[in-house]
């Protein structure tokens, strides 16, 4: 009897394919393997012996393909010994074949990298770049460039080089960086891609690097003060630091280079358009991927948010919470570390100071300040951060202090002329200055503004700006500083002036779209963000952004989360998180 069903045709199907197939099949050659069922070769390195398949070690790797299957002496041998590879990464990357999957880690990151290589793994290759990647951090840049370079690691390499590059004043604190030979010192000063606020932190770094073995490298220092392009420092640092440093002082072809700078500034501002050499030429850094910090701040209330903005993706998303609620703050970076200073809780003016790690997305204590400061301004000067003015809860400061990172310890410095709260700090060329805000003591918003010569240890007052700012925000853009909005009693304002250096002006530039004080103000990519504020009825959680070239303002698309004021603001580095 024939029981087969009738088909009917026309009614065909897509063949059958069952997704588990592949898996289920190589956790069997996996279980085979273990208990070495059809193995047909033995791999061996240093003491440890791994059974394999060879069809399935030339399916995923070219290294195993080329010696299985063309006339190597290892296609027929049942043993093959692998002198290069280190025993533990061959079991893990053996596992890697069978499994397609692998833990990459601290500790054996730095033998599977070359043995993936060796053996062509490509993914897992890539796998311990992008690990590497995410430890990049000022102390050991150098250190993966190199081992990128070693291991041919070409998209890991450009990316740690210019980490390095970008974090030139992070660097050089680092053993990493003392300890480079001659060649690659020269390499890394000349870069027109290092990221420095001013052309004395590479010559600082210079020093450095000597200093710490000075007996072997002060007959080099011409060679290196070549790639130093002291034209572009200030006049007084060149002859009290540059010219005053005794193994400059003793050699001929530094003095040739200090004279050149000497020349440099002397001549005209025409003049020095067709004075051009090496050493005059502006650093053109290229930077990594950038995102926008807004920490804290008042809505209404003071709140512990951070909202991060991400330029690329033009998007906000959350970050870890400061420990506690503060607003008027001041905000620095340094050493790749974001420091939250002082400011208002919600019921006190406070002291203290929050660190956070973007690598880790977290918050920890920092040494207080001497002083309880809010509404004070923040910036970071020769690797030292600056706290100026402020509000204690009882009247303006006109004090000011610094802290050293290494000595974790705060420091007072010489007072301003004035109390200054509601404060707008920035640094051009070397000089802190300190624009606006409110003198409690005559109960005036302020037009004033003040520089400090951090060689001279005084502040200086320069060319008032052309009305009184009071919650300004300051930003600085192609070495010229910007004072943005801010208010003088109950006029807030709109308006944007900036200030020259060189000619000691002020000159006003196109107006914002919105009335704004206390907002957030922050420069990326030659570009002048404003972040938030108050318009003097309710916060803002727009964004302006302001183009010197067209003297234009756009608002962007994409707004915070929380509209806020009195927040904190900076860019860093996109983290990898």
């Amino acid at each position: 009897m024939d029981v087969r069903p009738k088909i009917i045709s026309g009614r065909e199907r897509p063949a059958y394919k069952h997704p588990q197939h592949t898996q289920k099949a190589f956790d069997c050659l996996n279980q085979m393997r273990k208990c070495s069922l059809l193995c047909d070769v033995i791999l061996v390195a240093d003491v440890v012996e791994i059974s394999a398949h060879k069809a399935v070690l030339s399916s995923c790797s070219q290294y195993f393909y080329a010696m299985f299957t063309g006339e190597m002496f290892e296609s027929k041998a049942e043993r093959i010994t692998l002198q290069e590879i280190d025993a533990k990464a061959l079991s893990l990357l053996v596992d890697f074949v069978y499994t397609s999957e692998i833990h990459v880690t601290e500790e054996n990151v730095q033998t599977l990298l070359p043995a993936a290589n060796i053996l062509q793994l490509t993914e897992v290759r890539d796998a311990c770049c992008e690990f590497l990647q995410a430890q990049l951090h000022p102390s050991n840049c150098l250190g993966i460039r190199d081992f990128a370079d070693v291991h041919a690691c070409s998209e890991l390499f450009n990316y740690a080089q210019t980490y390095s590059e970008q974090h030139f004043t992070e660097v050089v604190h680092y053993d990493e960086f003392l300890s480079l030979n001659e060649n690659q010192m020269k390499k890394l000063i000349s870069s027109d891609r290092l990221t420095v606020t001013s052309e004395e932190q590479v010559f600082e770094g210079v020093m450095s690097w000597i200093q710490h073995d000075i007996g072997s490298r002060k007959d080099i220092i011409s060679q290196l003060i070549e790639h130093v392009r002291l034209p572009l420092m200030s006049q007084d640092y060149l002859v009290q630091r540059v010219e005053e440093e005794p193994l400059v002082k003793s050699n001929t072809i530094c003095k040739d280079f200090l004279i050149e700078a000497m020349k440099f500034h002397l001549l005209k501002a025409d003049q020095k358009v067709s004075f051009k050499t090496p050493r005059t030429q502006p650093r053109n850094p290229i930077g990594l991927p950038k995102v926008l910090l807004m920490i804290g701040g008042q809505a209404p209330k003071a709140i512990r948010s951070v909202e991060c903005y991400d330029f690329q993706e033009e998007r906000w998303y959350q970050l870890a919470e400061m420990p506690t609620r503060r607003c008027r703050c001041g905000v620095a970076v340094l050493n790749g570390s974001v420091y939250a200073v002082g400011g208002f809780n919600g019921s006190l003016r406070v002291r203290t100071v929050d660190v956070y790690d973007p690598l880790k997305d977290t918050w920890t204590a920092c040494p207080s300040m001497e002083a309880r400061r809010s509404t004070l301004g923040v910036a970071v000067l020769n690797n030292l951060i600056y706290a100026v003015g402020g509000f204690d809860g009882s009247t303006g400061l006109d004090s000011a202090e610094y802290f050293d990172v290494r000595t974790g310890e705060w420091k007072m410095m010489p007072s301003m002329s004035v109390r200054r709260s509601s404060v707008g700090v920035g640094v051009v060329g070397g000089f802190l200055y300190a624009v606006g805000g409110y003198d409690g003591a005559s109960r005036q918003c302020l037009s004033s503004v003040e520089c400090y010569n951090i060689l001279a240890d005084v502040w200086i007052l320069v060319a008032e700006m052309s009305c009184r700012r009071s919650g300004a925000g300051v930003g600085v853009v192609d070495g010229l500083l910007y004072a943005v909005g801010g208010h003088d009693g109950p006029l807030v304002r709109k308006s944007v002036e900036v200030y020259n250096p060189e000619c000691n002006t002020w000159t006003p530039v196109a107006d914002m779209h919105l009335c704004r004080r206390n907002a957030g103000v922050v420069a990326n990519n030659g570009l002048l963000y404003v972040v938030g504020g108050d318009d003097g009825s309710s916060n803002l959680g727009s964004v302006e952004v302001y183009d010197s070239k067209s003297d234009t303002w756009t608002l962007l698309s994409s707004s915070m989360m929380t509209g806020r004021s009195y927040a904190g603001v900076t860019v860093i580095d996109k983290p990898v998180l």
